[in-house]
This record gives C-alpha cells, structure tokens and sequence, in this order.
C-alpha cells in the first residue's frame, strides 16, 4: 500500500504525479465533486449547503431527531425518512421502552408521510442500499456508518441535530472537503474477504488523519475485480479511516445489483473524468492484502493473522499496554490466559450487521464450514444476515442450513453485536466479530462492575476458519476452499408485505404514540455574556470514543429520555461525572461556596472582573485530548448538555460529527493548542470565560480564560472554536438548536 500525500491526477485509467498539470480545474473532474455540487444551494463551490435527496435513522436515534423537529415546527417530512428497528429489536431492558419506541416511529411515518421498517426485517443500511440508493444521489443518516459509496452513492452519518435541519428544509453546512483517490489494482486471493481490505486501509490511514474529512472516491481496475458485495464491505468500514463519506466508480456489476433489486433505472455509470484531481491518494494491490485481524480496542490495531501467529505473546503485550491506556489499574487485562500450545484460543464469533451480514460473506463462511462443525467447548458462533430478504435467500439456497448444521446459531437482523446489546461475551472472554468497531466495553461489558471482555475485528471468511479450528485463531487462507459462488435473488413482497410506506403522503390526523417513556427536551438557556463552567472531568486518553462519552448496550432503551439517558453519562470512563455535573447544573450548596470563592480569586487576581463570575452563566465542561471518534450518537453531546454541560475542551475533536452535535446542542466546541501534559487547569477547577458571548458573536479567533484553583490561583490561557458558519453562531447563542428554530 503507497500513500501519495502531495497530489496526484487520474490519466488514462491511472494515477500520475504532475507539478504543472491544472489542479484546480481537475479538482471539478472527480465524481465527488460532481455530486456534492449537484446537492450544493449556496452558490458557492467551496461553501457547501447540502440539501439530501433521502434520510434514514434507526430506534435509538429516531425518537430525539422528531421531537426536535416537532419542538421546530415540523408538519410533514419533505423528503424520504426511513425509520428502522435494528438497534432495540433483542434488547430487553426497560420494559415496554422498546416497542413504545417502534410504535412511536410507526405513527410518526404515519402522520408525517415517511418509511417504518419493522424490527428484524433489515438492520439500517441494508434496507437503504435495498431500497434507497441510488447512482449519483445523497443520502444523510443518524448512524456513522452511512456509507453507500460503493452503490454510487454518496452518504454522510451525522448527529440527529443534521436529520432535524433537513426535516424542517434546511441545509447541511460545509466546507468543500478533500477528495482522496483510493487507486486499487489486483484482485484478492481466494479466503481474504472485505474486512481484510478494510482493515488494512484502516491500520494506514487512521492514526495519521490522512483522509480525515475527506472524500474517499475509490477508482482503478482492481474495482472491476471486486463483486458489488465485496465493495459494500469495504466501503461500511470507511468510517473507521474517520473520513466525510465515499463513492465509487461503477460499472456493470453494480448495474447488475440494482436490476437485481428491481430498481435498474437508479443506475448510472459514474466515473472520474480524465485529467481529473485528487488532493491525495492512495495505492493498494488487493492481491497482496491477506486475512487481518484489529485486536482490542480499535480498528486501527490491525495485523495480518498470519502475524499474530508469528509474534503472539508480543502483541498481546501491545494489546495490554492499549488496555493499561484506556483502563488504568480498574481491571486486570490480558489475552495471555488465551495461549493453548502456542495458538490464541478464541471463546466466540460473530457474523453481523451492516458489516458482515451481507449475502456474500454467509455464503463463503458456509462453504469454509462445510463438512465440519463449531465443537461441543467453549467456542460458539453466531450469524445474523443484514436482513430478511437476505435471510430468506440463504435458506433458498441451504447456506444457512449448512451453517445450523455446523453448530452455528441464526438470528435475524439486529445490530446488537456491534454495540453491546447482543451476544455479550462473558467476563474475561475474548470475541472475533465481522462487524464495525471493537472499542473498549462496546461489546457490553460493564467496567464499572469489575467485568471486561474484549472484541478483534475479522472478516466472515476467517471467523469460519476459526470456528473449524473449534475456536483456535485461523487465517481463512489456509483453507483450500472451492467457493460456491452463490447467485443472490431479491425477494422484494417480503418489504412489500411488512414495511409501511406512505408514498411520500402525510395523514396529519393520525395521532402520535407516546409511551411513558418519552420525553420532550428540557428547557435550555441561551448563551450568557460571560460564562463560569467547572470542569468535571478529565480525560488523558489519545482519543475518547462516543462509546465511552456515552454508553450503548442497555443504555440504548433510554434514548427516548432525555434525563433518563443522561444518568449513564461517562459510566464506564469517569463514573462521578454525572453527580458533578449535576451538583453544577442544580446550585448545590458546595458548588454556591465554590463559586464565591472563584469570584473572589477572580476579584484579587483581576480586579476588572470584580462581580462578574456570580453573575455569569453556570455551567460544566469536560477535558478531553481528541474527543468524539466512533458513533455518530448525538447523544454524546445532548446527554452532557442536559447536565448542564456548555462547553468541551479539547485539543482537537476526532470527528466533525462529534463537534457538529455539540454545536447543535449549544455547546462551545474549545480548542486548547498547548497539548495535554501541562494544562492550565485540572479536574474540580472553575474556568472564567469572560465576553464569549462578543467572541461568538463578533466573530473574534479566540478569547482569554482564567482558570480558577482550589489554592486560589489563577491561571490565564488561551481558548478558540475553530471556523463556524452563521448559523454555527447563532444557534451556540440561542443556546440550542430548538431554541435557533423557535426564535
């Protein structure tokens, strides 16, 4: 794999480095560029006001995204608003919650005009590459992993505050993001699925930021040796390079997958025009890429199988010093205790979701498994097809009764495994899972009460080699597997039969049901000419994951409660968050003593501050070195706001969807550039912010803060935002978003 970091243009079909050819007139020749511009209102090349054809969301986003619509003036949803079921569908915490929820989102489809897919039907971009797709067209979702690039599709995954601007008719609003040519030759030798490619491009790009809010356009002869479903795998799996979104070049495969699905009018050839380009790219020859597997607890952490074999005992050293980051001295981690006769002995595996569910990749872990089984130990595994019309072809065609007879477990669409609310392994167990993330307790572990269990990424065709093996490790390669090639059918009455669709009509009499758990957003304050916020909590990590700003797992039943939710805040990270954050929020007593003294610090230390910090506005913040990688939950955001939360302090943000939801729930996304080894402050001090609301307002870089110590200290420093749109500004100083759409 070649990283070009300086540029590069597409000739003739490949990559060519030129200092005097027209960058800027080849900048408009990539599909990226014509897309993006198709769906740009601003008038402006460089300052994107995106408008979506469609949207999607799913169970644990859909119910926040309406009521802020509904809390702005919603009537009628202008565009296609899928509504799926994939997230609460298995988890069984909180009573009647989940299904309150679906019923919710059915009526909501009802009275609004939009698409309710039912529970177990399909896991959500499964069904929007089904059924939503199209070449050429934008799709926005609640989820990161929006990603249908390589159906010729661009989609962006956002926070729900996005989804509410574009159901009440407003725009997506960006800066003209970077395109990165993803050149690929070659074809990939037989057992190496999808996920290895995936990870590879992962292990390279992530930590450096390389395509981080970029564009990834995938080009060059390797796509034509690639299936459709071979290409989805890869592309469900960009989110983890952090960049904006993707697309692909297609061609007739994809042209095929789209008669397949009975819509062949949604294709159209795209490709780059020649001359065309890119501000970086990279080179990869599929042929060299073997079976890989990112060990806890990032997609980044990845090796080639055959590596870990080689070098055990090393890496799982590595594996325990990631741990000892993320953990400290709260639980005793290792893999060690795994080692049987030399060889890393795995408690489960996984086949699931958007990732690993697809057609494909059952097929080829069924034809590893043919003629052996899981065994009767510890080891078991578990296939979840991305959705029924998928399920129902597997059994057409006896993959799935070959699996069910190699010990495997079926179950249906469900998003569970990838987030902690399904197959949670057992405390000490170590998981190898075809799906999306394996960050620290995603796989539902709960550090808080003593238990961890880990999860590395593989894909399907190794997972099934593993599972031959009785559990121990296996590179798929190693199989000399005559690969069946299964034809896939498209069974489209199944969606007919269950999925309501309004056609795009609203039926406004149709009354919403509420269940008791669902509440409206609490009432939330504009942005004060100064503010006083305590800080909460502190947090040391090279990058904190949504995952840990707030939990999944069982936490999932909560969303549709705001307060509620919000009591899991940082549980498994910085369990005291929440009873300090509240402590801020409500005026205790010990917080009202805190607060005088600041102002008397302040008083002695900057008499021209003498008065002003009590009268401020009060709030909490937290620190954290590169915060937001991972989901892109909103409620990362809105659950530290309705603790009172106004601000985070960072030293830069992992992700624009991160920082787009504090934005959206009012909160001031600070940059601090002095690093983390030396800061001004610490947990428990009280940071002064004078005149932020003229910083916001007038547009001003950055503004002087006073940090405020037990001791009585005062130390000054330096804090900026970053760029902001217009109304990036006047939603931070109405406070919210809801309260911007109000006013």
């Amino acid at each position: 794999m070649k990283l070009w970091d300086s540029g590069a243009f597409f000739e003739n079909g490949k990559l060519v480095a030129k200092k005097d050819g027209d960058a800027l007139g080849g900048a408009k020749k990539t599909i990226a560029y014509s897309i993006l511009q198709k769906h740009n209102t601003s008038g402006d090349e460089s300052k994107l006001k995106i408008k979506f054809d469609k949207i999607t969301s799913h169970d644990i986003t859909y119910v926040g995204i309406i009521q802020t619509a509904r809390a702005s003036g919603l009537e009628k949803f202008p565009i296609p608003y899928v509504l799926t079921n994939c997230h609460n569908s298995l988890c069984a915490v909180g009573g009647t919650i989940n299904e309150d929820d679906h019923m919710f989102g059915l009526t909501c489809a009802q009275k609004y005009g939009g698409i309710y897919v039912p529970p177990h039907q399909a896991v959500i971009h499964q069904f929007a590459r089904e059924m939503l797709a199209e070449c050429g067209a934008m799709i926005l979702g609640s989820d990161s992993h929006t990603r249908y690039g390589a159906l010729g599709t661009m989609a962006i995954g956002e926070g729900g505050g996005e989804l509410a601007k574009q159901l009440l008719g407003k725009t997506y609003d960006v800066n003209y993001p970077g395109v990165v040519a993803i050149y690929l030759t070659g074809t990939p030798v037989p057992g190496v699925g999808p996920q290895d490619v995936a990870l590879a491009i992962i292990k390279e790009v992530f930590a450096s930021g390389f395509v981080k809010n970029k564009v990834m356009e995938f080009v060059g002869p390797g796509v034509a040796n690639l299936s459709a479903d071979f290409r989805i795998g890869i592309d469900v799996m960009t989110t983890e390079t952090t960049c904006l979104s993707s697309i692909w070049e297609t061609d007739g495969k994809v042209e095929e997958w789209y008669a397949i699905h009975g819509r062949p009018s949604a294709y159209k050839k795209l490709q780059p025009e020649n001359g065309a380009y890119y501000d970086a790219a990279i080179e990869i020859d599929l042929s060299e890429i073997r079976p890989m597997i990112a060990m806890p607890f990032h997609p980044s952490c990845a090796y080639t199988i055959e590596e870990v074999n080689k070098n055990l005992m090393d890496i799982l050293s590595e594996t325990e010093k990631r741990a000892k980051v993320s953990f400290g001295d709260k639980v005793n981690f290792t893999l060690k205790n795994k080692v049987i006769d030399g060889k890393l002995y795995v408690d489960q595996g996984i086949i699931a979701g958007c990732a690993g569910g697809g057609f494909e990749n059952i097929c080829a872990a069924a034809d590893i498994l043919k003629g052996k089984d899981t065994g009767n130990g510890k080891f078991v595994l578990s296939v979840y097809p991305a959705s029924m019309p998928v399920y129902m072809e597997l059994m057409k065609n006896g993959a799935l009764a070959a699996l069910v007879d190699t010990g495997a477990v079926v179950k249906t669409a469900f998003c569970g495994p990838c987030f902690g609310a399904g197959d949670t392994p057992a405390n000490g167990a170590f998981s190898i899972r075809h799906s999306t993330r394996n960050f620290p307790n995603r796989e539902g572990s709960k550090i808080q009460n003593g238990q961890l269990s880990s999860v590395a990424l593989m894909d399907a065709r190794s997972i099934a080699a593993t599972a031959a093996n009785k559990g121990f490790l296996t590179p798929a390669t190693e199989f000399d597997v005559d690969f069946s090639g299964k034809k896939y059918f498209f069974d489209k009455t199944i969606y007919e039969k269950r999925v309501y669709d309004s056609k795009g009509v609203a039926h406004p009499e149709v009354e919403i049901q509420f269940g008791p758990n669902i509440k409206d957003w609490p009432a939330m304050k504009p942005l004060s000419d100064d503010l006083l916020v305590k800080v909460v909590s502190e947090i040391h990590d090279p990058v904190t994951t949504t995952d840990e700003l707030i939990p999944s797992g069982e936490t999932s039943s909560f969303r549709s409660n705001p307060l509620g939710l919000a009591e899991f805040t940082l549980s498994r990270k910085d369990p005291a968050y929440v009873g300090r954050a509240k402590a801020v929020r409500d005026g205790s007593d010990d917080v009202k003593a805190e607060v005088k003294a600041v102002e008397a610090a302040l008083a002695k230390a900057k008499p021209e501050f003498a008065g002003r910090a009590e009268k401020a506005g009060l709030g909490s913040t937290i620190f954290a070195v590169k915060p937001g990688d991972g989901s892109a939950r909103e409620q990362a955001a809105s659950c530290q706001k309705v603790l009172g939360g106004w601000a985070n302090i960072a030293n830069e943000y992992a992700t624009k969807r991160y920082r787009s939801n504090l934005i959206n729930w009012g909160m001031l996304p600070f940059i601090y550039n002095d690093g983390d080894k030396n800061l001004p402050f610490t947990n428990g001090d009280y940071v002064f912010i004078p005149e932020v609301k003229k910083m916001i307002s007038e547009k001003l870089p950055s503004v002087k803060a006073y940090a405020v110590k037990a001791d009585g200290t005062v130390n000054e420093f330096e804090l900026s935002v970053g760029e902001l749109t217009d109304d990036e500004r006047k939603i931070i100083l109405a406070g919210c978003l809801i309260n911007f759409y109000k006013a």
